[in-house]
């Protein structure tokens, strides 16, 4: 049985769920984290994982297979896709047809009665999706968002293909954002973390994650113009 099957099979029993510690990633059989993980897997395992059959956000941090979420946090309900790009070219790619972590973010008010986040960090965060996901239709799924952009001269008088062009805008959102807080926004608007299992991804303090995402959200809405 090879190590994706075996992942598949543990997580599917009740309560087993898929934790991160450092880089590794552990599949424990329960909420005891003293308890011995019953697998440990390489990341290569856990982004297959990750693009079938998907994994979901967990309530108290971490990720459960898709279909199996304990129902807290932000719903996902991860299917592939064929999708036709801008060049007539069709690619399979997987979508999240459920909420997404900021629209159920978006929902949820501050001390003050007023919404958390404002309807132009919801439009920023959804934008910077969508670049991801048509950047996605170019094959490379798995690429690491959170390495330092380079603003690189275009080559010759030819424009970039659609992919190409959304990774390009990708990446210039992040560096507009600016690291210690663009890792938030990789977790959670990129990734579909929950954000308390950003949190633990990214090593941050308890209820931190939630104020930088809001900074993070402004600095993109600033990027984008749209205040």
């Amino acid at each position: 049985m090879s190590p994706q099957a075996r992942a598949r099979a543990l997580l599917a029993q009740p309560g087993a769920w898929l934790d991160r510690l450092g880089e590794a990633w552990l599949v424990r059989p329960g909420t005891d984290r003293r308890r011995r993980p019953l697998l440990r897997l390489d990341a290569g395992v856990a982004r297959a994982l990750q693009r079938e059959p998907g994994l979901l956000p967990r309530a108290g941090g971490g990720w459960v297979l898709a279909g199996q979420d304990d129902g807290g946090g932000p719903g996902r309900m991860l299917q592939h896709d064929t999708r036709t790009g801008p060049d007539g070219r069709q690619a399979i790619v997987t979508v999240n047809r459920g909420e997404s972590p900021i629209a159920w973010l978006a929902r949820r008010k501050g001390p003050d009665g007023r919404p958390f986040l404002e309807p132009m960090e919801v439009a920023a965060a959804e934008r910077l999706r969508d670049d991801v996901e048509q950047a996605a239709m170019g094959g490379r799924v798995t690429m690491d968002w959170s390495a330092t952009p380079r603003d690189r001269a275009a080559r010759g008088p030819g424009l970039l293909p659609p992919a190409g062009a959304a990774r390009r805008r990708v990446r210039q959102a992040l560096a507009a954002v600016g690291p210690g807080l663009s890792e938030v926004l990789v977790e959670i608007c990129l990734y579909g973390s929950a954000l308390r299992a950003a949190e633990r991804s990214l090593g941050l303090p308890s209820r931190t994650g939630k104020e930088r995402l809001k900074l993070a959200l402004e600095r993109l809405s600033q990027h984008y113009r749209m205040v």
